[in-house]
C-alpha cells in the first residue's frame, strides 16, 4: 500500500474523528451539569436547615431578589429534576455515540484488511 488510504477509508477516518470531537464535547457537557447539579443539591441540604421564616436573596442576572424559602426550595427542586433529565439525556447521547465509535473502528479494521 502506498501510505494513502483508499477514500472509503479516509472518509471514514473523518467520520471518526468528528464521533470522537463529540464525546468530548458530550464529556464536558456532562462535567458541567454534574458540578451544577451537585452546587445546587448542596444548596438545597444549606435551604432545607434554615427555619422557614428567614429572608432569602436569589441571585437573578445581576440581581438579588428577596424570595420566600418556600418559592426558594421549589425553584432549587425544579432546577435538580431539570438537571437530572439533562444528565440522562446526555447519558443516552454517550451511549450512541460510543455505539457509533466502535461500529466505525470496526468498519475501518475490515475496509483495511480488505484493501491489503
Amino acid at each position: 500500500m502506498n501510505g494513502e488510504y483508499p477514500p472509503q477509508v479516509q472518509n471514514q477516518l473523518a467520520q471518526l474523528q468528528q464521533v470522537q470531537q463529540q464525546a468530548q464535547s458530550l464529556a464536558m457537557q456532562k462535567m458541567q451539569t454534574e458540578s451544577l447539579k451537585k452546587e445546587s443539591e448542596m444548596a438545597m441540604e444549606e435551604l432545607e436547615n434554615l427555619p422557614d421564616d428567614v429572608i432569602i436573596y436569589r441571585s437573578i442576572g445581576d440581581l438579588q431578589i428577596k424570595a420566600s424559602k418556600e418559592e426558594t426550595v421549589s425553584k432549587l427542586k425544579d432546577k435538580i429534576e431539570s438537571l437530572s433529565l439533562r444528565l440522562q439525556s446526555i447519558s443516552r447521547q454517550e451511549e450512541r455515540i460510543s455505539k457509533r465509535f466502535a461500529q466505525l473502528q470496526e468498519q475501518i479494521k475490515q475496509s483495511m484488511s480488505n484493501a491489503q
